[in-house]
């Protein structure tokens, strides 16, 4: 049973929206980040980065407290405004002829520790601490959990009801990519919402899982210091976007790797055919289109990497999934990368940024070797959790991504 929640969300004004809300801060690049700060007084980045007023740099807790005071400026200059009563958010992003819907509203930190909510991945410890400080400080969320669930309904025939009336945002960004917003106030439509969500049993974090320990590291946190808190605090909750199965897209990370571990490139190759069928196409770009193959570039060569299914045994969920295959055959017992997370001679890129990625950043010389595989499917992300099983870093790249600043939960 899934509990989802209504809330009062902090957001811009109608004229505002497209002005202040922004992409993650960490995609800028240093020039294209001083140069929005700079030109736009309204955007979000200013909340972010809180030191461009000062033309200072600054970090840790100095930085959280003026985060705060920067977000509490928004509120009073009027940028941002509370809505008057709890609603559901409906949002809907368009780009490249695809269409992402969803829900905003708040999930329950107890359904998180009770895995209604399941996770998939591993989190850091000072990285879920770091960030619940940073909640605890600057007291609000911007950037809702991506939480799927399975379709429902119900559910759809309300994108489809909204869908037809007049938003209450309606942007493109410099990005072409659209957005819609509509607010979802009637009573009636909350609570059937809030009851067909009580009727699954089980979502799954698509994307956002250090930030939702983080919640739960803060959630700990004020509980503690508030004895006579019963479990209704905002804190006790998170803000979460909601998606159907169906309408969300993985798409894969490429690997690059910067050395061959001190093997030569025959020697390289040599091992490799224990695990794998291997094909030389020379120049010949080649991606592949089935799970257990891979593409590899080399010494400024595409290969095909078929896996040898008699020399490899799938044990579990984890091990069906192509970036283990690739973890346990390659990268460890050949290239001697056994922490994925904190070795720098791996790198990961999304593939959809460029299909000429494997060729372009290995011939740049940054790297020596680069793997490509397909995206894994939402039924293998979900037997992974429903497993209590987590992938290797960077298994997935889901779509879609939120703007930060498009609605805001305030924590306390």
């Amino acid at each position: 049973m899934a509990i989802v929640k209504p809330f009062r969300a902090v957001r811009p004004t109608r004229d505002k929206v497209a002005l202040v809300t922004t992409r993650s801060y960490e995609i800028y690049d240093k020039k294209e980040l001083k140069s929005l700060l700079k030109l736009n007084p309204f955007s979000f980045l200013h909340i972010l980065k809180p030191g461009f007023k000062f033309n200072k740099h600054v970090t840790g807790v100095e930085r959280f407290k003026l985060v705060h005071n920067r977000f509490y400026e928004f509120k009073e200059n009027g940028i941002f405004t509370t809505d008057e009563k709890p609603l559901f958010y409906l949002h809907q992003k368009t780009f490249d002829n695809i269409t992402f819907w969803g829900l905003i509203a708040l999930s329950s930190i107890q359904d998180y520790k009770d895995n209604v909510i399941k996770k998939h991945e591993k989190t850091l410890k000072d990285r879920e601490e770091l960030f619940g400080h940073y909640l605890d400080i600057t007291g609000f969320n911007a950037e809702p959990i991506l939480i799927t669930y399975p379709d429902n309904d119900f559910l759809t025939s309300i994108y489809q009801k909204y869908k037809k009336q007049r938003a209450e945002y309606e942007f493109t960004t410099n990005k072409n990519r659209t957005h819609l917003f509509w607010l979802i106030e009637n009573d009636k439509e909350i609570k059937q919402i809030e009851a067909e969500f009580k009727k699954i049993n089980s979502v799954y974090i698509a994307d956002g899982h250090h930030r939702i320990a983080s919640s739960l590291f803060l959630s700990n946190k004020l509980n503690k210091e508030n004895k006579t808190n019963k479990g209704d605090k905002n804190y006790n909750y998170f803000m979460s976007y909601l998606i159907p199965e169906s309408n969300l897209k993985i798409s894969s990370f490429n690997r690059f790797v910067k050395s061959l571990n001190k093997l030569t490139k025959e020697e390289f190759l040599i091992r490799l055919d224990e695990f794998y069928r291997i094909e030389n196409l020379g120049q010949q770009f080649y991606k592949p289109s089935k799970k257990h193959h891979f593409s590899m570039y080399l010494d400024g060569e595409y290969y095909k990497l078929y896996l040898r299914k008699s020399n490899y045994i799938i044990n579990n969920a984890l091990d069906d999934l192509d970036s283990q295959i690739l973890y346990k055959t390659i990268l460890k017992p050949i290239l001697g990368i056994d922490d994925l997370t904190n070795n720098k001679t791996i790198t990961y890129i999304p593939e959809i940024l460029n299909q000429m990625q494997l060729k372009n950043e290995v011939d740049s010389g940054k790297f020596k070797i680069g793997f490509g595989m397909i995206p894994l499917s939402v039924s293998q992300l979900k037997l992974v959790a429903d497993n209590n099983l987590t992938m290797p870093p960077k298994s997935t790249y889901v779509e879609p991504k939120l703007r930060s600043g498009l609605t805001i939960f305030e924590l306390k």
